[in-house]
């Protein structure tokens, strides 16, 4: 069998986060979670593969990610040799360490929005990482304390007001609440939290919010920015991939649990997503896992 580490954080009590910059030949460390919240930058790192959560991405030339508490991620050298040594700027802090200070404070409300976002990852598109290296830069240079914390306020300000953003791992994998403010909308996703190994039919769901099957399609459209089958559809591989990474379930096994109603579809469902088939995706876990 194999197993995700929990890696223990070097960060302290007594510190707000922690920090390091260095370099290095490649990615060796495996598959692994920590109770703390982590930004990630990578540079040189074309053609190498992150995976958050039940995301699997290959790599442009830089990587920015922020991680949430108890999200597994990793990153694979996927059988790329750089041409020189990879930058990696790692940025941990408790999920408690700014709540105290600022984040119930108005002024901080976009930074409480971002923090809400990273549950499940958040990766930034090559301009905005590229605008950010300067900050990036200033916040590891010596200096006291107090303005490194300034500056680092700073870098998750800019990426809280960034557009070019997109989440990585779906809620169900994430195992994260609902955080929309919609009522309706949070018990129509708390039922297909519930229902997902079933069948889910449209006319039942709007029912559920007294509305018809028309309203309720545009009202979740507009509220959630997915169609109600693309979200079931992103609920039920999220709950699949959970199996396929922990435990030694077959394929078709894990199809009828989550709720598919047959293996072809679900194939054809989870390649067109995750861009691999189901027993491929569970390969790339198992070859950063610590094997026990």
């Amino acid at each position: 069998m194999s197993k995700i580490i929990t890696e223990i954080t070097p960060l302290s009590d007594q510190d707000c986060f922690y920090l390091v910059d260095r370099f290095k030949a490649g990615f060796d460390f495996p598959i692994h979670r920590h109770g703390d919240v982590e930004l990630n930058f990578v540079s040189n790192c074309r053609g190498c593969q992150r995976i958050v959560g039940d995301s699997i991405e290959t790599l442009d030339y830089y990587d920015l990610v922020v991680i949430g508490p108890g999200l597994e991620h990793g990153w694979i050298q996927n059988g790329v040799e750089q041409d020189g040594r990879m930058r990696e700027i790692t940025i941990q802090w408790s999920k408690n360490s700014f709540e105290d200070v600022s984040l119930s404070k108005n002024q901080f409300m976009p930074i409480r929005e971002f923090f809400a976002r990273v549950r499940n990852g958040v990766a930034f598109g090559q301009s905005f990482i590229e605008s950010l290296i300067p900050k990036l830069d200033a916040l590891v240079a010596p200096q006291p304390g107090f303005i490194r914390y300034l500056r680092l306020l700073e870098i998750l300000y800019l990426m809280s007001v960034s557009d070019d953003w997109r989440s990585l791992s779906t809620t169900s994998f994430a195992n994260v609440a609902d955080t929309g403010n919609s009522r309706r909308i949070k018990k129509i996703k708390a039922y297909i939290g519930k229902n997902f190994a079933g069948p889910l039919r449209l006319d039942d769901l709007a029912a559920l919010v007294s509305m018809t099957p028309s309203a309720f399609s545009r009202f979740f459209k507009s509220q959630t920015n997915q169609t109600l089958s693309d979200y079931i559809i992103d609920v039920r591989l999220g709950h699949a991939i959970r199996h396929l990474v922990d435990t030694n379930m077959t394929s078709a096994e894990i199809c009828y649990l989550c709720g598919f109603n047959n293996i072809s579809n679900f194939n054809r469902l989870f390649r067109k997503r995750k861009g691999c088939t189901p027993m491929e995706f569970r390969e790339k876990y198992i070859k950063t896992k610590i094997i026990i």
